[in-house]
């Protein structure tokens, strides 16, 4: 093989693994939120390194799921969760 094929590979391996890295192996926090919304209910896990992030995220896609409009959605991100289940170390 030429330099420049194996250099290209070694590019390639170095930036999947970063992107494996930063995507399965940097988050400290990993919470389950379940929310409830005009009689729909959704839970959505979410993780991230900071914890309210992490709340947040799990929030944002719960209500995602069970709301219309951003009206509906930051109505629906302001309410109580029905449940918090946090899943990995806080």
């Amino acid at each position: 093989m030429k330099k420049p094929a194996i250099i290209g590979i070694l590019l390639a391996i170095a930036i999947l693994g970063a992107i494996v890295y930063t995507t399965l192996g940097n988050q400290g926090y990993r919470v389950e939120i379940c929310m409830s919304y005009k009689g729909q209910s959704a839970c959505r896990i979410a993780s991230a390194r900071v914890k309210e992030t992490a709340e947040r995220s799990a929030r944002e896609n719960a209500c995602a799921q069970i709301s219309s409009g951003s009206f509906d959605s930051l109505h629906c991100e302001n309410g109580e969760p029905i449940s918090v289940k946090w899943l990995k170390g806080e």
